[in-house]
């Protein structure tokens, strides 16, 4: 964790606080409570596979407002039309951030998309508490991320037990071999390569390409962040990358599902 990026400390600082701010208001057995309410999980990695079955781009498409490089990307910002548009474009999958101090994302946003759509939708934020696990249960995710970036091996088998004991599907990033090499250990189908530097925040899809020999066909590798057009997405597919989680380059369009079918058709 000493290596771990300043950016992503700050971020894992204040989520410490936020958890303890959000579990005074709402305890564990009442997100429990609420999660039982909710309709079952939607199988986010089983609708990633029926894409790749049907020799398709399998897309996670993501609803974001703001990130803290690049301020706010999307001024008319509509989780329900977003949602919409990406399902009528073809996404396989939906991501939304929640994280509110560096994102500007929300929970409601998650269950307004869940609402409007059939397609099972992954929590995007900073998860290192179970709390959060039971939480995303409750506000309806199908899925959760896990960051080996910001986690120990201890805190990452851990919280990915209990993400699959509450029916969740668990999407792991990695962003180096060492990471990749704790999330391998893991029984999931998806690894995530980020190839944004969290360091420096630049982005090259060469770290999708590094780590892709020391992955076997049985893992399905989405490759994040970096792709803005169709040219990434047909290296991508060229090097046998069929799964995509793309948010900045759909937000800025202002019909995000047709720039997914654009890119992806």
């Amino acid at each position: 964790m000493s290596a771990t990026p300043t950016v992503l400390r700050n971020i894992l600082a204040r989520k410490k606080e936020e958890i303890a701010e959000r579990s005074r208001k709402a305890g564990t057995q009442q997100l429990l409570n609420e999660a039982k309410h909710q309709s079952a999980p939607r199988g986010f990695v089983n609708s990633i596979e029926r894409k790749l079955a049907n020799q398709e781009a399998a897309v996670i498409a993501e609803i974001k407002k703001a990130s803290p490089s690049k301020g706010v990307i999307r001024e008319n910002f509509d989780p329900t039309e977003i949602a919409k548009s990406y399902t009528k474009g073809g996404a396989a999958c939906l991501s939304v951030l929640t994280d509110a101090d560096f994102f500007q994302g929300h929970e409601d946003y998650l269950k307004q998309a869940r609402a409007a759509s059939n397609l099972p939708v992954i929590r995007k934020d900073f998860i290192i508490d179970d709390y959060q696990l039971v939480e995303a249960r409750a506000i309806g995710a199908d899925c959760i991320l896990l960051i080996v970036a910001a986690l120990d091996k201890q805190q990452l088998v851990s919280l990915n037990q209990t993400a699959l004991e509450l029916g969740m599907d668990v999407l792991v990033e990695v962003h180096d071999r060492a990471e990749l090499d704790l999330a391998l250990d893991l029984p999931n189908k998806l690894i995530g390569i980020n190839n944004r530097n969290l360091h420096t925040f630049e982005t090259s899809l060469e770290t999708t390409f590094a780590l892709l020999p020391h992955i076997d066909e049985t893992r399905i590798v989405v490759s994040e962040s970096g792709i803005h057009n169709i040219d990434d997405v047909k290296i991508m597919r060229g090097h046998n990358v069929n799964s995509f989680l793309v948010g900045e380059a759909f937000m800025r369009d202002e019909e995000p599902g047709r720039r997914l079918m654009e890119m992806f058709n």
